[in-house]
């Protein structure tokens, strides 16, 4: 089969197509035949700075779609045939790969593998974030950053779903009009931290529920600057950098910062299941929109990367192999 592989840490030309073994399940695994796999700005941490798992040389990507090819001993929830979709599946850029039965979810047949493999990561990360990390109540007024990305995209619209308002910030105008697309009831185009003026009068001094800042460090102390009493600041950017130290009596109206780790969402089996089905009919029922900004053959993973890092982007970016 053919593969991306990273054989030492770099830029994205260390992202280079080879072939390699086609994978084997062992007990307990499945084989997919990957169909569509997501890139993610996590990728490119593990480029840069080395898988969380293994060691390189490594095949990147943990999300995709596809057909079941092949079962290790004791799988009996699958068919050879079946789709599937996974998350945190090390190496999905490839043609083939092999993972635990238990990190697959089947697709409905009114979904695409395209939809799907878009979805399982910022999907289930938006559900988090606007279910369990930081509820969103209906009533709530929101700032979502890069709210045109894939992301971005996804929270807005189950904000939405859940009653909110939602602020949405961009880094240029053609992205604004992404953002509106997707439900934003107001976007702001503007970088760094000149946001914060913008958004309180927007909501009247008093400042927003919630921020969801995957930004980084640059707008971190302006995130907080920008929430209501007891307010929050979820931070999810720290693939981007770290963020600066806080002194906890620094913290303004007696707001709360949450750091969202993705595993607390789905830590059973039984979670993931219910997350991803609740995702898909949502799907189903049109109110929630998957935009695909670029699809990529295989060989381009290094392109993919690029343009992930480019912040030029809009939507959900996939390999097809």
């Amino acid at each position: 089969m053919q593969a991306i592989v990273v054989e030492q840490l770099g830029g994205p030309e260390e992202l280079r197509i080879a072939e390699r073994p086609d994978p084997r399940p062992g007990p307990g695994e499945i084989s997919v035949r990957v169909s569509a796999a997501g890139v993610n700005f996590m990728d490119t941490g593990a480029r840069r700075l080395g898988p969380a798992v293994g060691q390189v040389p490594f095949v990147p990507g943990v999300e995709g779609a596809g057909r079941v090819s092949a079962l290790g001993e004791g799988v009996t929830e699958f068919a050879v045939g079946d789709r599937v979709a996974w998350v945190y599946a090390y190496g999905s850029y490839a043609e083939q790969v092999v993972m635990p039965a238990a990190s697959a979810v089947p697709v409905p047949d009114d979904v695409t593998e395209e939809v799907a493999a878009s979805i399982m990561m910022q999907g289930i990360t938006a559900h988090h974030f606007t279910t369990e990390a930081a509820p969103v109540e209906p009533g709530h007024t929101t700032l979502v950053h890069a709210a045109a990305g894939g992301l971005g995209q996804k929270l807005t619209q189950l904000i939405k779903a859940r009653g909110g308002t939602v602020i949405g910030l961009t880094s240029s105008e053609t992205k604004a009009e992404v953002a509106r697309q997707a439900g934003a009831d107001h976007v702001l185009v503007c970088t760094g931290a000149a946001f914060v003026d913008p958004v309180l009068d927007l909501t009247g001094g008093q400042g927003v529920h919630t921020v969801f800042d995957g930004a980084g460090e640059t707008t971190f102390r302006a995130s907080m600057q920008v929430l209501r009493r007891h307010g929050t600041l979820l931070y999810y950017g720290a693939v981007i950098g770290d963020p600066p130290v806080v002194n906890m009596r620094e913290l303004p109206n007696s707001i709360k910062i949450c750091y969202p780790v993705f595993r607390d969402h789905i830590p059973t089996r039984d979670t993931l299941l219910a997350h991803t089905a609740e995702l898909f009919q949502l799907v189903r029922q049109g109110r929630l929109r998957v935009e695909i900004g670029r699809r990529y053959p295989l060989k381009d993973a290094a392109q993919a990367h690029r343009d992930i890092e480019s912040r030029a982007t809009t939507g959900k970016l996939l390999l097809l192999p």
